[in-house]
């Protein structure tokens, strides 16, 4: 098993635990869980900018590279949970993510059907 196979399975493990303990089963559809998952991310995200000292009107603080690491990791949490309820593995994402970064690769290089992309 890769380390993305890996992160996949144990977030399926969490989801189940959480959702028994919980009692949460049947409560929600997969698209009410990527609704509430995301929301949750957004969070997560916000708890990340708080981290990189993003209020020019507040005083800078020394940035924590574990706090940081910690809410990457919470943000991981729910996006790969999102995937799963979306139907999604590893080794789909995988393949998505390299067709994704190529067209992304084609974009900055010119050479994609998109407009819009081309360095001047």
């Amino acid at each position: 098993m890769d380390k993305l196979e890996q992160i996949f399975s144990r977030q399926k493990e969490l989801d189940a635990h959480i959702i028994d303990k919980r009692n949460l089963a049947g409560k929600y559809t997969p698209q009410e869980w990527i609704q509430k998952k995301c929301l949750a991310l957004i969070d997560e995200t916000a708890e990340l900018l708080n981290e990189v000292n993003y209020k020019w009107w507040k005083n800078p603080k020394e940035i924590n590279k574990d706090a940081i690491g910690e809410e990457l990791v919470d943000m991981l949490h729910f996006w790969v949970s999102m995937c799963i309820d979306a139907g999604l593995t590893a080794a789909d994402v995988h393949n998505i993510y390299m067709q994704k970064n190529q067209e992304n690769h084609n974009r900055q290089n010119g050479k994609s059907k998109k407009e819009g992309y081309a360095a001047e």
